[in-house]
């Protein structure tokens, strides 16, 4: 693992420049997009469908509430359909959305450089109207997201003259289902290393959907982003990954994950392409299939990655609190690299 420090690189100092990376990039995100920062719950009801499913595999971190008598809640994973429901209580208009500081546990997350099971993210969604539902508003709003990245790079890099931009000026729009065709031997992650190392930044497309070859690229829950619609023959999904390449651990990393959520026809046609049409009974789900719920477009942006990246550090621990075990801090330690 190869290391590039900011200068000077003691705890309290990184500590300084972790907080002016959240700050400068939370107020370029919400200035771009126009987001109103609100606030956001670490645990919801279980059985309600609020909770993402990530890939559908995670386990949640659940409890009982003496005060409900024992009801079950879980800790969240992610806000994806939490924020959909608060732009319709906050009424929202279309053009504006929200912005969150989310934090969530995984902890059936494996450990490496760039996971912990604590994650810490900006949350944010965007009211939009039925017919920005296109390939064409996505890449926009993901450029806008870009330029807030942009911004955000060259502010670190001014503050500490040690670190170097490395972001090309502009973003490369890739289909999941182009990189299958330019690398049909490699896997998933070794494709989007290739990408990230040839253009330096890269967003994904397609991500959920089954490819030409019968699978998916990456595992995506059915009800929040849209990964079904037919964007042009033989491409599908409304939604991607942004992927930058680090130079110290000269590999891609994913800082977001995002999309145009899903509408009633592509909520049941995902729905059903899971097995999982019983979803439809819970109150998020009735919910969106009723009407109720605006069209939009969202997603969350990892903090510790985005820190990890602009401040060039080669372990997410070195940006975040979490834990870790003995093994990895000592590991750690003899390399001179100091956790939070």
């Amino acid at each position: 693992m190869n290391t590039v420090e900011i200068a000077p690189a003691d705890l309290l100092e990184t500590e300084e420049a972790i907080c002016l990376v959240k700050t400068v990039f939370a107020r370029e995100l919400a200035r771009r997009l126009r987001l109103s920062c609100v606030s956001a719950p670490i645990a919801v009801l279980d059985g309600t469908g609020i909770n993402d499913d990530l890939n559908g595999v995670e386990r949640a971190v659940a409890f009982p509430i003496k005060a409900l008598a024992e009801r079950r809640a879980v800790v969240v994973h992610s806000l994806a359909k939490w924020k959909r429901l608060r732009l319709r209580e906050l009424g929202i208009p279309a053009g504006r959305g929200l912005l969150t500081d989310m934090r969530a546990l995984r902890p059936d997350e494996d450990y490496s450089p760039i996971h912990s099971i604590y994650v810490d993210q900006w949350d944010w969604e965007q009211h939009i109207e039925a017919g920005q539902r296109t390939p064409a508003f996505l890449r926009a709003t993901v450029d806008q997201i870009y330029e807030a990245l942009l911004a955000t790079e060259a502010e670190v890099c001014a503050q500490y003259p040690a670190i170097l931009p490395v972001l090309p000026s502009h973003l490369t729009f890739l289909h999941a289902e182009d990189l299958l065709r330019q690398y049909p031997d490699l896997t998933p992650k070794q494709r989007e290393h290739e990408a990230a190392r040839q253009y330096g930044a890269v967003f994904l497309l397609g991500i959920g959907g089954a490819l030409s070859h019968g699978e998916a690229h990456d595992g995506r829950a059915p009800d929040y982003d849209d990964w079904s619609t037919e964007t042009a023959p033989g491409y599908q999904g409304l939604n991607g990954d942004l992927l930058v390449w680090h130079p110290g651990l000269q590999t891609a990393l994913e800082l977001s994950s995002m999309g145009i959520r899903v509408d009633e026809q592509a909520m049941r046609r995902q729905l059903a392409v899971r097995g999982c049409e019983q979803r439809q009974a819970l109150d998020f789900h009735a919910r969106l299939l009723r009407g109720e719920l605006p069209q939009s477009i969202g997603g969350g942006i990892g903090q510790s990655r985005l820190c990890m990246f602009l401040l060039r550090k080669g372990h997410i621990g070195e940006v975040q609190v979490s834990i870790w075990p003995e093994q990895v801090r000592r590991e750690m330690a003899d390399m001179g690299v100091a956790l939070l």
